[in-house]
């Protein structure tokens, strides 16, 4: 009996050193070392874009270095998981998108991490619409005359995309269920890859953020011939949405987001929270996110995991829906 009550007082020892540690690492954050930012996609593409404006940002409030770490692959799920794994001390940070936490816990199931129990939702950053590109060397000028070609030699035309799984990807599933064009999807280690390859005439058409797009257009190598919005986008107003192109009911944006790993103290995500929060009110930034053509609407860690929630829910449905599937 000694014996197991020498156990078991150890194991209440331990136990309590553990909750004494959240507090203590807590307080000490983020003092101890740098704080690495994840990346999840090849640099160039726009969560590269937006990580480093944030990173630059976030060190300055908080007197800390951060760093940006890329982990492309697999549309988000390679940086993701490695965020997924890591130490909980607010050290270690993911740029989040709607692809790693939305749509591929739906299209890939057999995932290694847990979109949901693996992270602690820290702030939505905002959303931006994509763009349906095609290749100067492509007849297409319009969403009509494509989607009529596609119709006429169904699989043989492909588009591109930053990834399986990534809202570029999916806003050409949707494109296909809504139309019934048959596209053949070409996913890439990332935006950059995929709009070179459309420059150089090596893919008909992709599906972008307006960001990475617009630099590009003015050149002649590409043309936009409708975002996948709502509403028009702010750094691309002569380009007409998919509705208002004659494909009613679409509508898709991506969304990025800032998590940490699940079991981060809720004092160092508050804090992340609200630093983020000031951050997004400078004037430079606001500024920022304007020429991103990004939507910013201030949100708690509890508002973006109800917001996180139904979209999970919407893609579930659409993936189903649509049968849409990984390419093997």
């Amino acid at each position: 009996m000694a014996f197991r009550l020498s156990h078991l007082t150890a194991a209440l020892a331990l136990a309590s050193a553990a909750l004494a540690g959240g507090p203590a690492v807590a307080a000490e954050w983020p003092q101890q070392k740098p704080i690495t930012l994840v990346v999840p996609f090849a640099a160039g593409g726009t969560s590269d874009v937006l990580g480093r404006a944030i990173g630059q940002e976030l060190g300055k409030e908080l007197g800390q270095t951060v760093l940006i770490e890329n982990r492309g692959g697999a549309g988000g799920v390679l940086g993701a998981d490695n965020v997924a794994k890591s130490k909980p001390d607010g050290y270690t940070l993911l740029l989040g998108t709607i692809a790693t936490h939305a749509i591929n816990p739906a299209l890939l199931p057999s995932i290694a991490y847990d979109a949901k129990a693996d992270f602690t939702p820290v702030m939505r950053l905002g959303n931006i619409s994509n763009v349906l590109l095609v290749s100067s060397g492509q007849p297409y000028q319009s969403v009509k005359e494509l989607v009529d070609a596609a119709k006429g030699k169904p699989g043989e035309i492909a588009f591109g995309s930053a990834g399986q799984g990534t809202s570029q990807h999916l806003s050409g599933e949707v494109f296909k269920l809504l139309t019934g064009a048959e596209l053949t999807h070409v996913p890439y280690r990332g935006s950059a890859p995929a709009v070179q390859d459309l420059i150089g005439g090596q893919i008909p058409t992709s599906f972008e953020t307006v960001l990475v797009a617009a630099p590009h257009l003015s050149g002649g190598k590409i043309r936009a011939l409708a975002v996948t919005s709502a509403a028009r986008s702010p750094i691309m107003p002569d380009v007409p949405t998919m509705q208002e192109a004659g494909v009613d009911g679409f509508d898709v944006s991506s969304w990025q987001a800032v998590y940490a790993p699940a079991g981060t103290p809720e004092p160092i995500v508050t804090r992340l929270n609200e630093t983020l929060a000031k951050i997004f009110e400078k004037p430079e930034m606001k500024k920022r996110v304007a020429d991103l053509g990004m939507q910013y609407t201030p949100n708690t860690p509890a508002e973006f995991a109800e917001f996180q929630a139904a979209e999970q829910a919407k893609w579930a449905k659409i993936i189903k829906d649509g049968n849409v599937q990984v390419n093997n």
